[in-house]
């Protein structure tokens, strides 16, 4: 269990909440048609409540009663508070599930209170690495053409990229005036593994880095639910995609289990190895990083390792369709052959040991991600057929349209909630707050014990309106893990709280 740390600071927020949502409150004096409504403020104050006092709090609130603002408000106010105060929390994530509710609060509501509260903050959208690009990639994607593009589309598509990329100051794919094909994309995105980090002549000019300073300093941190759980999935295995943070805000909680338990799991889906193996070598365009390498010897372990696939896809097809699981579940290990994951291996290890004996930084970690990547297939498949991760449900799925097949092979935790209640709730990995807020149907006890929720305040609020629910979940917990970027401010170790 991390240390607690009382929070001593924060007693004028549930004050500063009626102030500005009250009847006489500054949003009152700014909006003539403005009106109270008690749920929103009793929400609010019950958020502020839970912030002060490191709980966890649960909210099912009806529809009208602008959740959105009950904590925002608090939430700011809590981060903009005294900054003698080593007790406030120092970033706040609000974490969503639609692009329509993130783009409301980061253009609409934040905005407002901006204008609206007596105190200066900051707030920033922050979105998952692969929707920027890499300049340093897009470059060697312009000198690998011909070895890796067959359509004209691709070619052209590169060149809008390559005009883009000197105009654009975000750098994400949001900012593009159209959707690259993933075969282009997947050559210029920024990507973990293809990185240079501070080696990388285009560091500082780095799209996605200028985003991480930005989420870095910033006070609110708006991102998607995906995002949240990719960050603690890899804070799991002792990493981090986001910046430390004090407390997260789910907005759509009702979609946080299916969301946590699909980054929680495992999947391996035929497109994902056709598409690996095209990156290294595709034999029926002629087109692959072996191909721009001149490495016949390896494009023929590529085409072996692709036939590999196709025998084994088939035999997992056939197999399934055997079992009549209406659901495509599999219980036990399947009893059958893996032909696939050795010719991976061979494959990524020769692939390495070639990119080892490359001058250029830039051509050999292409060679290297593009490598790992086929490793790590190779990994996933043999957890799945051994069923190596235990108290996990495993199934199959396949679709099928006129041009081919594509099966799934996937894995989920059975009960996520021992998981999130190790990683969130009780803090003893020692990870970062959160804030939830979604729809429910008012059964509060199966919701939070499902999500890992033990000790949680209970609110509900009806609606001003109409009668459909919303529920909103928070807590509030440490994150010990240092942060990679300079900042201005001192983390100090935090207990959980809950709004």
């Amino acid at each position: 269990m991390p240390d607690c740390v009382p929070l001593h600071g924060l007693d004028r927020v549930s004050t500063d909440v009626r102030s500005i949502l009250g009847p006489d409150g500054r949003i009152a004096r700014r909006l003539e048609t403005y009106e109270t409504r008690p749920q929103q403020l009793e929400m609010a104050e019950a958020v502020a409540e839970a912030i002060r006092r490191n709980e966890h709090l649960v909210v099912e609130a009806g529809t009208g009663v602008g959740k959105s603002f009950s904590y925002l408000i608090p939430a700011i106010l809590a981060v903009a508070g005294d900054p003698s105060d080593n007790d406030r929390p120092r970033r706040i994530v609000i974490s969503t599930h639609t692009i329509a509710l993130q783009e409301q609060l980061i253009t609409r509501d934040i905005p407002f209170l901006n204008a609206v509260l007596p105190v200066e903050f900051s707030a920033v959208l922050g979105k998952g690495r692969s929707n920027y690009i890499s300049l340093r990639r897009l470059a060697g994607a312009v000198a690998r053409e011909q070895a890796m593009f067959n359509q004209p589309t691709e070619v052209e598509q590169l060149e809008s990229l390559v005009d883009w990329s000197l105009k654009t100051t975000d750098g994400s794919r949001s900012d593009l005036g159209f959707r690259p094909m993933p075969t282009v994309w997947d050559e210029v995105v920024s990507d973990r593994n293809n990185c240079l980090r501070r080696s990388c002549p285009q560091h500082e000019q780095c799209f996605y880095y200028q985003a991480l300073r930005r989420a870095q300093n910033a006070d609110i941190l708006i991102v998607n639910h995906a995002l949240f759980f990719s960050d603690l999935a890899v804070r799991r295995a002792g990493g981090r995609l986001l910046p430390d943070y004090d407390v997260v805000i789910f907005d759509e909680a009702h979609t946080v289990e299916a969301v946590a338990a699909d980054h929680l799991g495992l999947t391996v889906t035929s497109g994902q190895l056709d598409f690996a193996l095209n990156r290294l070598y595709n034999d029926r365009q002629n087109r692959g990083l072996l191909v721009h390498h001149q490495q016949r010897r390896l494009q023929k372990l590529a085409q072996d390792a692709r036939l590999a696939a196709v025998d084994f896809f088939d035999t997992v097809r056939d197999w399934q369709q055997s079992q009549k699981s209406p659901n495509g579940r599999v219980r036990v290990p399947p009893s059958l052959p893996n032909p696939l994951s050795e010719p991976l291996r061979q494959l990524a290890g020769d692939v390495i040991d070639i990119a080892g004996q490359i001058e250029s930084d830039a051509e050999r970690i292409e060679l290297m991600a593009a490598a790992e990547r086929a490793g790590d297939l190779a990994g996933a498949v043999d957890t799945w057929m051994s069923h190596q991760v235990d108290d996990a449900v495993y199934w199959i799925e396949t679709q099928q349209n006129r041009q081919h097949t594509t099966t799934r092979l996937a894995s989920s935790p059975i009960d996520i909630a021992p998981i999130l209640s190790q990683l969130l709730f009780d803090g003893s990995l020692g990870n970062p707050d959160q804030c939830h807020t979604g729809r429910g149907t008012g059964q509060f006890e199966f919701s939070t014990g499902r999500l890992g929720i033990s000790n949680a305040r209970h609110l509900r609020l009806g609606s001003p309106s109409i009668t459909s629910r919303s529920v909103a979940w928070s807590c509030r917990q440490r994150c010990r893990t240092r942060s990679r970027l300079p900042t201005t401010r001192k983390r100090v170790p935090r207990r959980s709280a809950a709004t």
